[in-house]
């Protein structure tokens, strides 16, 4: 069997490090280890378009800045298809069939919709695109036919419930369809990055994310105001490193070359914790080795960035070409899809002939 990656991210803003680190970091060495066969990359604008229909300009104009992120991070044309996901009309389609094999109550259970829910205050409010989205991110995982898909452990329960559609529809249809496997990353810090604020989530909607095209000046200020721990009021006073999110960053980004190059009075991350909670360690020199750790991930990310942003013209011809590959993929998988569903009337010659043949006897 091809191994198949597919993966992506709503246009609605910048991306951030909790991107960086849940996912796009993962993507590159993934894109790079040559272990996969195919590699789809979307950009999820219909999907951005279920909570942000009365303002589809936000989600256009953010189009070309989730391409730049992707492309400074190192995800390159040339290994991964960058798509954009309103111009695969094959995904529609397939969202329409799949729901029929998915209950409202189960939609309902959805842990994932239902956070989201809870978040966004839509309760009876909630537009059916938004409340059925599960079953397009099915769509988009089978479309390609994915057999890994790497995301952050909130989106868990999304790919279950692909992998009970796929269950469903090789049951009803005969087996067509691939069952996914999740990927999540391989550092327990990045499974879910803070933001600066101390909230569980760094979101767009919160204003506490730390962007990865921030410049140097605009990192540093959110760094040196990121939440620490409330009770450690002087250096001497002992710290706490549970919810303390600039030790939670550490964790998701520093090594020990980084303590080799900007804190040599420690040898790696454990004595820097060790010290800190025993006291004598102030918040603003950790936040420091953290800025240097932070900016060393981040410099060249902007400067590619840089560099892209200087033809924007060959960023959309790229995702013009990758929708392209995208929608002849989705185009074969639908038609495998609509012959196992036997709706695939015009191609099934047998089935004129016999039609021919009955009523040619009567």
């Amino acid at each position: 069997m091809r191994k198949i990656i597919l993966t992506g991210d709503r246009p609605t803003g910048r991306l951030h490090l909790g991107h960086y680190v849940g996912s796009l970091k993962r993507r590159v060495e993934l894109q790079n280890s040559g272990e996969y066969d195919e590699i789809y990359i979307m950009i999820a604008d219909a999907q951005a378009l279920t909570d942000n229909m009365e303002n589809p300009e936000k989600v256009r104009q953010n189009i070309i800045e989730v391409a730049l992120d992707y492309l400074s991070c190192g995800l390159d044309p040339e290994k991964s298809v960058m798509f954009i996901q309103s111009q695969i009309p094959e995904l529609c389609e397939m969202s329409f069939y799949y729901m029929n094999l998915v209950t409202v109550a189960r939609l309902k259970r959805n842990p994932t919709v239902k956070t989201e829910i809870q978040m966004r205050n839509f309760e009876e409010r909630i537009p059916v695109g938004f409340f059925t989205y599960p079953i397009s991110q099915a769509a988009d995982i089978t479309a390609f036919k994915a057999t890994t898909v790497p995301v952050g452990e909130d989106q868990a329960p999304m790919i279950e419930q692909t992998r009970e559609i796929v269950h469903r529809f090789n049951y009803v249809y005969g087996e067509t369809l691939i069952e996914p496997s999740i990927l999540l990353p391989d550092n327990q810090a990045c499974m879910r990055l803070p933001g600066t604020d101390g909230k569980a989530k760094m979101s767009k909607s919160l204003g506490n994310c730390i962007y990865l095209s921030d410049s140097a000046e605009e990192v540093k200020k959110k760094v040196m105001s990121m939440y620490t721990d409330p009770t450690h009021l002087k250096v001497e006073d002992p710290g706490h490193l549970e919810g303390n999110t600039v030790f939670t960053y550490l964790d998701a980004f520093s090594t020990d070359e980084h303590f080799a190059k900007y804190l040599p009075e420690y040898k790696n991350l454990d004595e820097l914790k060790a010290h800190y909670t025993k006291g004598g360690l102030g918040d603003v020199k950790v936040k420091r080795f953290l800025n240097n750790v932070l900016e060393e991930v981040l410099q060249p990310i902007r400067q590619r960035r840089a560099e892209f942003e200087k033809d924007i013209p060959s960023v959309y011809k790229m995702l013009e070409e990758g929708s392209k590959i995208a929608e002849a993929k989705a185009k074969k998988t639908l038609a495998e899809m609509k012959n196992a569903m036997r709706i695939n009337y015009f191609e099934d010659k047998e089935l004129i002939q016999n039609q021919s043949k009955k009523f040619s006897e009567q």
